[in-house]
């Protein structure tokens, strides 16, 4: 008999099985559903009114405002007392308001662990897979489903294995290799399927780092993007108060048959670039370097962790903005920037002229004050650049890591953050 899947083994489990077969339709049971104020009680409340129902549980519900944050308008205000009122009406237990972002916000209060099949209301929900969980984004509709019944329908996924080996030099990132990875394999890359990281390089990379990861499978065109378990997951949830957990059976086997392998050597890596308006549009540096900027976003879930500002401020310590550039600083979660403050990385990016911006999806998903303007060049660390996304139909992202991206602010154009190196040491 042929083993299974990581993939496969998690989705047995909300099934009630001991294996399931690729390709099969089976119903599961939801370990935990996450919604935001954009697409969740706004969406699903005359959803669940029409039909009459309560949520199946006020314990597996997890609610996070980050979308229409702050409240500028009143249509915004109006979003968020919904979404305030629809928590309180239902009991949730749950209920992070104005936190942070949701995919950073959710791991960080404990609420991911291996084996868990989980369903969230964003496309960005493989960020989960981090954590050995099968998470992918669902829509309203769907979604409303779940809330009512705690169950959802899934196709067993393939599985296509993308393996890392060798070491990463210095300022290259997981977002360089998922970049990498969007320009070789392109959008559809992971065919909505589940897509498993492996490898030497894997196993060395942090959480915050594996989370973009799993989270910028949603890039690749895959359903889930699954780390497999091991010690550096389990000291890191032990950090955010989970118990003792299983990592051992959490991982596929030897024998699992998978859809696809692909084998990327990270030694060989350079930073890279996505130009608009696509990450599949990524390139080595070396072909989008001295392209002029106006903004540099340092912001979202890709790239505002604790571990992205930590790789920023590292290039801007005691450097200045090129004249005529903005940077912005939006950090992924108020914990995280509370850390960056006790560390003194918000000085860093306040001493060399950052505006720094609410703990919000903000200007990643179009929202707020701060939307790009006609005509504006702009170097992110967001997952996506496509046309119109951040603001005005005629500005243009560029992606790029957090190091890029602070470089580029420095210089004013897109700049290869190792040329920093040597003025660093």
């Amino acid at each position: 008999m042929v083993g299974q899947t990581l993939a496969q083994k998690i989705v047995a489990k909300a099934c009630g099985k001991d294996r399931v077969n690729v390709g099969e339709v089976e119903i599961a049971n939801v370990d935990l559903a996450m919604i935001h104020d954009s697409g969740g009680p706004r969406r699903v409340k005359p959803i669940l009114e029409r039909l009459g129902v309560n949520v199946w549980s006020s314990e597996k519900i997890v609610v996070v405002t980050d979308h229409y944050v702050p409240e500028f308008n009143a249509e915004t205000k109006a979003i968020q007392k919904l979404t305030r009122d629809w928590v309180k009406a239902h009991n949730i237990q749950s209920f992070y308001d104005q936190l942070g972002i949701c995919h950073v916000v959710v791991p960080e209060n404990g609420h991911l662990k291996p084996g868990m099949f989980v369903v969230g209301g964003d496309s960005h929900s493989p960020t989960g897979g981090a954590f050995g969980a099968y998470m992918f984004g669902v829509g309203a509709t769907e979604m409303a489903g779940v809330l009512a019944t705690g169950e959802i329908w899934i196709k067993v996924p393939e599985t296509i294995k993308i393996n890392w080996s060798g070491m990463l030099n210095e300022y290259i990132t997981a977002k360089d290799m998922m970049l990498y990875t969007c320009g070789k394999l392109g959008m559809d890359g992971g065919k909505y399927q589940a897509v498993e990281f492996s490898g030497s390089t894997i196993s060395s990379l942090s959480m915050q780092e594996r989370m973009t990861l799993s989270n910028m499978t949603a890039e690749l065109g895959g359903q889930a993007g699954i780390i497999a378990p091991d010690q550096i997951t389990e000291n890191y949830l032990k950090s955010v108060g989970v118990p003792e957990i299983n990592t051992e059976y959490w991982c596929s086997d030897d024998d699992a048959y998978f859809l696809e392998s692909h084998q990327f050597d990270a030694s060989q890596l350079v930073p890279q670039v996505a130009a608009p308006h696509s990450p599949a549009n990524s390139v080595d540096i070396a072909e989008s370097k001295g392209t002029k900027i106006n903004v540099a976003y340092i912001g979202a879930c890709t790239g505002a962790k604790m571990s992205d500002l930590r790789m920023a401020a590292s290039v801007l310590k005691g450097k200045e903005l090129a004249s005529g550039v903005r940077l912005l600083v939006a950090p992924a979660s108020k914990k995280d920037q509370e850390l960056a403050k006790d560390e003194g990385i918000m000085k860093i990016f306040e001493d060399a002229g950052a505006s720094i911006l609410p703990n919000s999806c903000g200007i990643c998903a179009g929202y707020g004050s701060e939307r790009l303007g006609e005509d504006v060049i702009c170097i992110s660390s967001t997952a996506r650049n496509f046309q119109g996304r951040m603001g005005a139909l005629s500005s243009g992202v560029y992606l790029g890591s957090p190091y890029t991206v602070a470089a580029s602010a420095i210089t004013g154009e897109i700049s290869d953050p190792r040329d920093f190196i040597e003025y660093k040491k």
